[in-house]
């Protein structure tokens, strides 16, 4: 990996990760502010602690060294939870404000995928950037 491209990742890990920390937390403790959005959604207050616990161990997941298998996981979550929050702002009539923190964590979490390193991949996706995929 080259020198910018690492340079990328860890910018937008960085990112990735104190958006979604933040926002876990804010989930978990359940702010008023968290609260009330979640009614305006019309989902139940107990999904916050749910999305909250699976943030924060999102970022302790993509932050690790190793395990490239549950990184996938992570970053697949991070890709749900916030098209869910893109979808359900849109659902309920919502502007383009609502919209720019998840659609800024989408975007982050596509970066930090594509440009994580190749120790922090599944080795078949490895094998395959070399050209030795496993027939």
């Amino acid at each position: 990996m080259n020198k910018r491209n690492k340079i990328i990742y860890w910018i937008a890990t960085l990112w990735l990760s104190l958006g979604m920390l933040s926002t876990g937390i804010v989930q978990l403790v359940k702010m008023k502010q968290e609260g009330e959005m979640m009614v305006h959604l019309g989902y139940p207050m107990y999904l916050l602690t749910l999305l909250g616990i699976w943030k924060i161990l999102g970022v302790i997941a993509v932050l690790a060294p190793k395990f490239p298998i549950l990184k996938e996981w992570a970053y697949a979550g991070f890709c749900f939870a916030m098209t869910g929050a893109v979808f359900s702002h849109l659902a309920v009539g919502e502007g383009a404000k609502e919209l720019f923190g998840p659609v800024l964590l989408i975007v982050l979490t596509f970066v930090s995928w594509y440009f994580r390193p190749a120790d922090r991949k599944p080795a078949l996706l490895k094998n395959q950037a070399d050209g030795n995929a496993i027939h």
